[in-house]
């Protein structure tokens, strides 16, 4: 089974050096900031929901609940042993047959917004939401085989929600060193292409994200597209990146968070590697590598 970061001495000092060193070996492929301002959601524009999460039924799983996660965490043997992912899978399975509740209002930053919406799917009926579930779990997999703490935001493909602005307290209850929102995007057809969204500056809510949000989006960017044999989304974003300031699980948040946008399910090119059991084992490792090497920064 595949780890995302390679073993060697379990000291902090020692991942450090080990970090700079990929940081350098990486650097030639590192993007900067696209610096696109946020464009408008492509999935509501295209009678599907955005690319937002949220309810109450599905709760966190993967570790136990805590105010203080660096005292009491549950750490494994790896060289991500003190490390603390948030893996959320968007959408949820009972969220079609909930429709009052999922509607609601919640608070997503300076508005609000829909607690959460159904997400999209193949033409052949693969549900995003069911997509979103198995991709996690197979991330979840490999990171905790490197040792790292992995909370999932809900615990199967069955339950509602929980709602944008609950998706987001998990990782900041949790102090989470970096947080994923897992997601299949409802473009155009013609369109294909993955991109990763980046939170953009929103006053008073996400100030202190930004920057470390960029970074871990560069990362997983970079390893996602190298190891996926998916292409930068030609439809939207720049580069693969795109920012938005419109998104609660974004602005909520108060550590490092992104959205991949794995691919358009609505490309039948795209939907047929989203669909393949294979593929997805592929695309979890190069997700995993692209925390991981986030994870090693410091």
């Amino acid at each position: 089974m595949p780890v995302s970061a390679p073993p060697g001495p379990r000291s902090r000092a020692t991942r450090a050096l080990y970090s700079a060193s990929l940081v350098v070996l990486f650097a030639a492929g590192c993007s900067s900031a696209s610096g696109a301002a946020p464009g408008a959601d492509p999935t509501a524009a295209l009678p599907l929901p955005a690319p937002e999460d949220g309810s109450s039924d599905g709760g966190p799983t993967g570790t136990d609940e805590r105010d203080e996660p660096g005292e009491d965490a549950l750490v494994g043997d790896g060289p991500l042993h003190d490390r603390i992912v948030v893996i959320d899978p968007g959408h949820n399975g009972g969220n079609a047959s909930a429709t009052t509740e999922i509607n609601r209002l919640v608070p997503a930053g300076p508005r609000e917004k829909a607690c959460d919406t159904v997400g999209a799917e193949t033409g052949s009926g693969y549900a995003e939401h069911l997509f979103n579930w198995e991709l996690s779990l197979l991330v979840k997999e490999r990171l905790e085989a490197d040792g790292a703490t992995v909370v999932l935001t809900r615990e199967d493909d069955e339950g509602v929600g929980p709602c944008i602005d609950e998706r987001a307290e998990i990782g900041n209850e949790v102090r989470a060193d970096a947080a994923l929102s897992i997601h299949a995007d409802g473009g155009p057809a013609s369109g294909r292409g993955f991109h990763v969204i980046v939170p953009g500056e929103v006053e008073g809510f996400t100030e202190d994200i930004v920057a470390p949000s960029l970074l871990l989006a560069e990362d997983l960017r970079r390893e996602y597209r190298e190891g996926s044999d998916i292409p930068y989304a030609d439809y939207l974003a720049e580069d693969g990146l795109d920012e938005r300031t419109d998104l609660g699980g974004l602005n909520m948040s108060t550590v490092p968070k992104v959205f991949l946008e794995a691919g358009n399910m609505r490309n039948a090119e795209d939907a047929a590697l989203l669909e393949d059991p294979e593929w997805q084992e592929r695309a979890a490792s190069a997700i995993a590598r692209g925390l991981a090497m986030y994870l090693m920064r410091d």
